[in-house]
């Protein structure tokens, strides 16, 4: 207890002189300062694109709605009053700018999982068994609901508090635990058939998730 309590105080002090440097190129940023928006797309353009990347699958239209998001964060810019940090504001942008886009993707024609499972080539220290891992998971992924694929990647892959993903998606703390728990059976379901029964297993499953993406 007295390890996590210590844990905890330390990522909510490393926290303070981070949101005071966003909230001084934020003033700048609703001043005009392009040059102070700019500092604040660096910060957090790799977390972004990660977070996008994980519901999307595909490099191309990551960065292509990452761009969508800052660029409506911008011209939303002095809309901005700090009752959250800019961090969640802005996360809370882009993961609506992605749900629309596969709204609008599954609207105009039935969405073929081959078209959502991102290319890949073994690299440097990688091998055919995770990458074909990765093609699976992307795959699984892609079945589930924009909104529930929202909060499997929120949770699983950027490791985000249950109150944190809520305010985000501006949803109640029970609705983002009720996606969790559908979308977690949804992938047990159909990943069951690929993986040995060990690795369907609540923590292997989260395991393997994990790996397959922040390991590309």
């Amino acid at each position: 207890m007295g390890d996590r309590t210590t844990e905890l105080a330390e990522k909510v002090c490393a926290k303070i002189p981070q949101q005071a440097e966003d909230l001084e190129l934020i003033h700048r940023s609703q001043a005009g300062n392009t040059e102070a928006f700019d500092e604040l797309v660096t910060k957090y353009r790799t977390k972004i694109f990660n977070m996008i990347y994980g519901i999307v699958g595909n490099e191309c239209d990551a960065w292509d709605l990452a761009q969508e998001g800052f660029l409506k964060a911008w011209r939303s810019i002095h809309r901005f009053q700090g009752r959250s940090s800019f961090y969640t504001w802005l996360y809370r942008i882009t993961i609506n700018v992605t749900i629309d886009s596969l709204r609008r993707r599954c609207r105009r024609s039935e969405v073929e999982i081959d078209d959502t499972i991102p290319s890949f080539l073994p690299g440097p220290g990688d091998n055919y068994e995770r990458a074909e891992i990765r093609e699976q998971v992307y795959a699984a992924l892609a079945q589930l609901r924009p909104e529930h694929r929202a909060v499997v990647v929120l949770k699983e892959i950027e490791d985000l508090q249950y109150r944190e993903i809520a305010e985000i998606l501006n949803v109640s703390i029970g609705t983002v635990m009720s996606r969790l728990f559908y979308a977690r059976k949804k992938l047990q379901s159909i990943l069951r058939p690929i993986f040995t029964p060990v690795e369907v297993e609540k923590e292997k499953l989260r395991f393997s998730c994990n790996a397959a993406i922040n390991n590309r």
